[in-house]
């Protein structure tokens, strides 16, 4: 079930409250080509291994959010720096 309209309207970044939008599929595309070649680390540090099904990106296009069978995961240490992928 894709996230409710709603719901996306009152996320943002736990940081610095910039508002998100779903990531598109090309995006998506991108970043888990990025993954596979163990390309990208969350905020924390840690190599991010898991590809995304769908994730959401701020309106300013720096930071990524994964969404983890429909639930937002928007902890500010499991964001992904955007600028760490190429075309998105």
């Amino acid at each position: 079930m894709p996230i409710q309209n709603d719901l996306l309207e009152i996320l943002c970044d736990p940081i610095t409250k910039t508002p998100v939008q779903l990531l598109k599929q090309d995006q998506v595309t991108a970043i888990n080509a990025a993954i596979a070649a163990k390309q990208l680390k969350n905020i924390e540090g840690n190599i991010v291994e898991e590809p995304l099904q769908e994730g959401l990106i701020t309106t300013d296009g720096k930071t990524i959010f994964r969404i983890d069978n429909d639930i937002p995961i928007m902890l500010s240490d499991q964001g992904i720096a955007a600028e760490q992928v190429g075309g998105i």
